[in-house]
């Protein structure tokens, strides 16, 4: 099989797994029976399809060989037997069948997104298990994917599906008066996938695309099965509008900040379709966090330039984050806003409070983002200091080597400057050192 081929074959399972995974759990009620039998059908493409051709629907091809092979498994299995007969007569009851003329078969990811997320589970062995049954990553992708040694990424979704097993966690959407408590869960896991795809935490990479692109692909499918759910929409477009900025994020290895990014290279089609999503995702009453956040990238999205951004703007809608979804780190971004609106003493002071969160201490991005504001004060021992602290903590070599090179700058300007005290003149400020990337 060529290259071509085969690449083409695991984008065809990749996007068929959960789909065949989320009907088989539906049907049988069992999670690693599910598992095992849609890797059973996949192997038994990879050497059917080949030579007979790829189906005109593979998922309802992979959906009836995956049944057989439970069909076969579940008969073998004395202690089953009962259990297998009453599970044809309640799925086929409550289940909808693949319809004949079409080879389609009802999308029960939706049930699954919830399972993989549930509250009982560890949020590491969500992850997992979310990549594992919705991505279709296998365990060394995983581990791959979090720098984690494969028996450990085996070992979390062990953990999770044993858990779901062993408490009955039910392959289900949440009513009406739950799903506001548990949707929020979800988006979280998916949220977490893409932040670490599209910002490292460690290793040598800064993006690592396949995270941050998978993490977009099941944010599709969210938005189309819950397409009125104004923070899907607002995850949704919020991933958008910041992967829209990817490719100029780094320059041979370097990281690179905003107002150093070449604004040519960022995806004009991801921004028009980011931004049409936020104003969706901000219509019919109060916003929720993602489509606020959502909302900031927008603004950042259609600057032409740091010092053309509506910095007003940005702040205004950080005071409305800080007031429905309150975190150290939306007060730190709040900080660098207002930094840039009213300049560096104004945002020093905010960042002199949120110190006194235990939380900061250990966050580089607090320290770096106090440095570039004492360094845009001329106090460059002091950001100097802070800059050291931020490379001390920060995990990824791109951040790490950024941080050595505003470290060696601070470094140049404090010999070169014989007034280091003094708050340096807006004039003269570095512009942008801090805003988000």
């Amino acid at each position: 099989m060529s290259d071509s081929a085969s690449t083409s074959l695991e984008a065809v399972f990749r996007e068929e797994r959960g789909l065949l995974l989320a009907a088989l759990v539906r049907r049988y009620g069992d999670l690693e029976l599910a598992e095992d039998v849609t890797s059973e059908a996949i192997e038994t493409a990879l050497v059917r399809w080949p030579i007979d051709g790829v189906p005109t629907k593979p998922g309802a091809w992979l959906l009836t060989t995956a049944r057989r092979r439970a069909v076969d498994r579940l008969r073998r299995d004395q202690a089953y037997a009962a259990r297998l007969a009453i599970l044809h007569v309640e799925q086929d009851r409550a289940a909808p069948a693949v319809d004949a003329a079409s080879g389609d078969f009802p999308d029960e990811r939706l049930q699954l997104f919830f399972t993989c997320a549930h509250p009982a589970l560890h949020a590491d062995d969500r992850v997992a298990i979310m990549l594992r049954c919705l991505a279709g990553f296998t365990t060394s992708e995983v581990a791959r994917a979090f720098m984690i040694p494969q028996s450990t990424a085996g070992q979390r979704i062990s953990r999770a599906k044993k858990k779901i097993a062993g408490t009955r966690i039910p392959f289900r959407v949440p009513d009406h008066d739950e799903l506001a408590h548990r949707l929020p869960g979800v988006l979280q896991v998916v949220y977490s996938i893409f932040t670490e795809g599209y910002a490292a935490s460690s290793g040598d990479d800064l993006v690592r695309l396949d995270l941050a692109e998978e993490a977009l692909r099941l944010g599709r499918i969210l938005h189309k099965l819950m397409p009125n759910e104004r923070e899907v929409t607002g995850l949704l477009a919020l991933m958008l509008l910041t992967h829209a900025r990817h490719r100029a994020r780094e320059r041979a290895g370097e990281l690179l900040l905003l107002d150093e990014q070449d604004r040519s290279l960022w995806d004009p089609g991801a921004i028009s379709e980011g931004s049409a999503l936020v104003v969706l995702a901000l219509t019919g009453g109060n916003p929720g966090p993602y489509a606020v956040q959502a909302a900031i990238a927008a603004v950042h999205d259609e600057a032409p330039s740091v010092a053309d951004t509506d910095w007003p703007q940005i702040v205004a809608l950080y005071d409305v984050l800080v007031r429905t979804a309150p975190s150290p780190i939306v007060s730190l971004n709040r900080a660098v806003a207002i930094a840039m609106r009213d300049g560096p003493s104004a945002g020093l002071r905010l960042l002199d409070t949120l110190a006194r969160n235990p939380a900061m201490s250990s966050y580089h991005p607090f320290h770096a983002a106090r440095a570039d504001l004492l360094h845009r004060m001329a106090r460059f021992d002091e950001a100097a200091d802070g800059f050291r602290r931020a490379l001390e903590l920060a995990g990824s070599e791109p951040e790490r080597r950024y941080l050595r090179r505003r470290l060696e700058e601070t470094q140049k300007s404090a010999l070169a400057c014989p007034h280091r005290g003094g708050e340096r003149p807006a004039d003269g400020s570095r512009p942008g050192g801090s805003p988000p990337n």
